[in-house]
Parts: structure tokens; sequence; C-alpha cells
């Protein structure tokens, strides 16, 4: 009994001592654990510096957008997405357009001149695109107009007409108090906004109808 678990006991030892060794021989593992997958830790970086943080620098790269899909600004996405490998090189672009003495307007002009507007993370405010500043403010404006207008004309002419009945809700109450006629004439100031509603309604349907064969 002794010998066999001697035995037993000599071949468990070499077998994990073969199993602990061939994992030691893996990428990823080393005196502080496994990594089940180093790739997930990124690729290696260059050690970061004071000037990789400094203000000028990533007052910058917020303004100039990563080029690898993500949508965030060069310095987000180098500092929190180490698997990128346009942000590094676009921020290196940066550090050395600063050594050439180049201030933060400067470089992103650089930077639109090498690669477009599309690196931009914001439109710059001038030519066809301060219509995209601009104009939905100024519709906005011209839409409130037109409403106060077309209530300013309602007034005019249906104070003397209903007393201003513009809804159902402002019909009924009035008419609940004086009754009588009042009461007589509400179903009108009821079915002929739905009506109407409902007319509008399936205009509209029809005019998409038309767009959509078109």
């Amino acid at each position: 009994m002794t010998t066999r678990r001697a035995i037993l006991a000599g071949g468990l030892t070499l077998g994990l001592a073969r199993l602990l060794g061939a994992q030691d021989s893996l990428a990823g593992r080393g005196a502080t654990g496994t990594l089940r997958d180093p790739g997930a830790a990124g690729r290696p970086r260059d050690p970061s510096t004071a000037r990789d943080n400094d203000p000028f620098i990533y007052t910058v790269e917020h303004r100039i957008k990563c080029q690898c899909g993500c949508n965030l600004d060069v310095y987000t996405c180098r500092t929190t997405d180490f698997t990128c490998t346009f942000s590094p090189a676009l921020h290196k672009e940066v550090l050395a357009l600063h050594d050439e003495g180049k201030d933060a307007d400067e470089i992103v002009a650089a930077f639109v001149a090498k690669y477009g507007e599309k690196i931009l993370m914001a439109p710059p405010k001038e030519g066809f695109n301060w219509a995209g500043y601009l104009f939905p403010g100024i519709a906005i404006t011209l839409a409130g107009i037109a409403i106060g207008l077309s209530l300013t004309l309602i007034h005019l002419i249906g104070i003397p007409v209903t007393n201003l009945s513009v809804n159902p809700a402002r019909s009924t109450g009035p008419a609940v108090f004086v009754g009588g006629w009042a009461l007589g004439q509400l179903w009108l100031f009821w079915v002929a906004p739905i009506l109407g509603a409902a007319l509008a309604g399936g205009f509209y349907a029809w005019l998409g109808g038309e767009s959509d064969q078109g």
C-alpha cells in the first residue's frame, strides 16, 4: 500500500508540475496571476509624461475628433480606450505641431487642412455652417410670430361673432353658466373642431401617400 501511495503521489506531483510549467510558458501569466486575454490590456504604450496631460494639450485635443469611430475627442479616447491606435498617433501630431510653436487655433487649422472638417468635434461657426446655428432659432422665432399674428386675427374676428370661443373647452365653460340657447349651440363647437381635425389628418395622409408613391 505504501508503495502504491508513493507512486500515486509522485505521479500526481509530476503531472501538476508539468501542467503548471506549461501554463507558466503562456503569454499573460506571471507572478501576479493569469490574464485570460492579454490583448484586452491593449497595445504597449510609451510611458505617460506630464506633457501628455498639459492643460494646453488636452484643451486642443478636446476640439479634435478621434478617427477610430468612437466619436470621442482625441484626449478622451487616448486616456480611456487603450486598444485605439488612432488617438495616440493624433496626440503625437498635436505635440509635434506644438513644438513648432503653433497656438491652439493653428494646430486645429493644420488638422482641418490634413483631414478635413470631419476631424472637428464641432463645425466651425463660419460660412454655410452659420446656417446650422442660426436657422433653428430664426425658424422658431418666425413660427412664434406667425402663431401670434394668427391668434390676433382670430381675436379680432372671433370676438364679435362668438365672443372668442376658439376651442371646445373655452366654449363649454360659458355655455354651462349661460344655459338655454348657449347649451343648444354647444354641440357645434365640439363637432366642428373634431371634424376639421379628421379632415386635416385625412388630407395629410393623402399627401403622404402621394409622396411615397412618387
